[in-house]
């Protein structure tokens, strides 16, 4: 095993090359569903402009990838936020960044158009390097091509399939797996049929949503009417009655869950780990390690991922996927499939990490915080602010996993606009109990708060 490297990490890449020794070229393209949901009707929604912080969040992947891979960043990380890792023993990919960069394009578009970036990643793939985007589009297919590069995972249709909720939804019921009470809508009518046949309160989610985007609970009747006038009107104004949603029985929850399976080239599927997700209104949160689901829900779980994965291998699919899960608050009931994410998901960049240092018997929280600043924050002010809380200790303490985030709306921003900028940090609190996770939580905030009233040139 090369320094610096996970377990974790190396079984990623014998899983998505057949080589646990493979280098790999990483595109974190978070939010790649927009470009599989071009060809599909939703929600009525505005369309939504590039989000700077969201594709900030690539790099996440700089504890994913080791010390012989690459991952391509739209900014270079920050020198101390580098150093930092480095003096942790982490083992870094070395960054590539493309020089011709837009707001407005994915990180993929900005290397098709960026000669020099691109020509070093032509020289990567001549030398055996594989490319591994989040999830595969059509950029990321154009990049493959333009620098001649394979990719690791499968193509755009592949991915397209795979990971509509539409899908999700038959091939659980096709798999005799518990589902979640609900309904499958590919046109107007469709829908109409089942808002007057369903009791409320339903969830309507476009069949590739994400991030709470292309979510709606309906909880009246009069929200149920509103939404069907708005859809019918659009249909009306198109001629188009395509709709893709499904809409499904509102359980109250006591547990989110999430789980992620690995499917290699010969279809042989592994269970990487089980965590409670945490979320708010649909929206991602972190998550908390390990959740215990007693040996009945485990059962389950292992059950699920092996018939998941042999169905998803059957439609050509390899690589790693993210499947949510549900326990109801009301029974206590497991359903273990809510939603399939057939690409790389949150929990994915954690691997490693938790491996290197999640102690045995131990707890972990990996957690994102909301931080509004007046000004771009160098990570050496903010270890000033969290102080001993990054300082490894056997009673717990804090792992700074994503720290670009922090200055993607200050950056975006170029000099106008007014502050303060909204980012965000993410973080990683490992401790001994649940206990000294929340006094990790609660020092957290109180630090973050004195953040966004740095003062400029302090």
């Amino acid at each position: 095993m090369a320094a610096g490297e996970t377990t974790y990490l190396r079984d990623l890449k014998s899983t998505l090359t057949g080589d646990p020794g493979a280098a790999l070229v990483f595109v974190c393209n978070f939010e790649v569903e927009s470009s599989w949901a071009g060809n599909y009707v939703g929600l009525p929604a505005a369309p939504a402009p590039a989000n700077a912080l969201v594709q900030r969040m690539e790099e996440l992947g700089v504890l994913l990838a080791g010390p012989g891979d690459h991952l391509v960043l739209k900014q270079p990380l920050d020198d101390e936020y580098r150093e930092y890792l480095e003096n942790l023993d982490i083992g870094l990919p070395s960054v590539l960044v493309p020089e011709h960069t837009a707001a407005a394009r994915s990180t993929s578009e900005d290397l098709l158009d960026s000669p020099r970036a691109l020509g070093q990643l032509t020289w990567l793939g001549r030398g055996g390097a594989r490319l591994v985007p989040m999830g595969t589009s059509a950029h990321e297919e154009k990049l493959a091509e333009a620098a001649q590069i394979r990719l690791a995972v499968p193509g755009t249709a592949t991915f397209e399939k795979v990971n509509s909720k539409i899908y999700s939804r038959r091939i659980t019921a096709e798999l005799g797996l518990p589902c979640v009470p609900g309904w499958c809508c590919e046109t107007v009518g469709q829908f109409r049929d089942v808002l007057s046949g369903a009791e409320l309160p339903v969830v309507v989610k476009d069949a590739y949503g994400v991030s709470g985007k292309g979510l709606m609970v309906l909880d009246s009747a009069q929200k149920a009417a509103r939404l069907l006038r708005m859809i019918e009107r659009r249909a009306s104004c198109s001629g188009d009655d395509r709709l893709a949603v499904v809409v499904e029985r509102w359980l109250p929850r006591r547990l989110d869950l999430n789980y992620q399976i690995a499917i290699d080239r010969g279809g042989e599927v592994r269970l990487d780990f089980v965590k409670q997700a945490l979320t708010d209104r649909g929206v991602h949160q972190g998550h908390l390690m390990p959740v215990d689901l007693g040996a009945e829900g485990h059962a389950l779980v292992r059950t699920a991922a092996a018939r998941i994965g042999g169905r998803l291998y059957r439609d050509g699919f390899t690589g790693v996927a993210g499947i949510d899960a549900i326990v109801t608050a009301d029974d206590g009931r497991l359903y273990p499939v809510l939603e399939i994410n057939a690409r790389f998901n949150m929990s994915t960049y954690q691997g490693g990490v938790s491996e290197r240092f999640h102690l045995r018997n131990h707890w972990a929280l990996a957690q994102q915080y909301p931080v509004r600043v007046p000004r771009r924050v160098g990570f050496g002010e903010m270890r000033r602010a969290l102080g001993a809380l990054l300082r490894p200790a056997a009673d717990g303490w804090t792992l700074v996993t994503c720290f670009g985030t922090i200055n993607a709306n200050v950056d975006a921003a170029a000099g106008r606009g007014d502050p303060p900028y909204s980012g965000r940090l993410y973080v990683m609190h490992i401790a001994p109990d649940q206990a000294r996770l929340a006094d990790l939580d609660e020092g957290t905030r109180a630090a973050l708060a004195t953040v966004s009233r740095f003062k400029e040139g302090r």
